[in-house]
């Protein structure tokens, strides 16, 4: 997905506009999709126009058209937006912590 996508709007269209792609390039008809996912020809059919679906309903459609990998980066936490920011977040301590319960430290 392009960073460019200004709403929710168009990450759905995106998606949505995806599936139906990648059902055409597998030559396959909505009817025979929505088989192979389990799922109702009309969600299908609804998915691939508006982009509106349940979130089982796009990984499904996804694993009947293995592609499900597709969903393995979409929580990672961010990257660092420079070697800086990196730095200060992997820096580590040097030292531990002073005993509070009369131990060494």
């Amino acid at each position: 997905m392009s960073p460019t996508l200004a709403s929710s709007e168009d990450i759905l269209r995106e998606v949505s506009a995806k599936a139906k792609t990648s059902r055409l390039s597998a030559a396959m008809t909505q009817a025979e999709l929505a088989v192979r996912a389990g799922i109702n020809l009309a969600s299908l059919r609804r998915f691939e126009r508006t982009g509106q679906a349940s979130f089982e309903l796009v990984v499904r459609v996804a694993m009947a058209l293995r592609a499900e990998n597709g969903f393995a980066g979409l929580f990672d936490p961010p990257r660092f937006a420079s070697l800086d920011e990196a730095m200060e977040q992997t820096k580590t301590r040097k030292r531990g912590r002073r005993g509070t319960r009369g131990g060494p430290g």
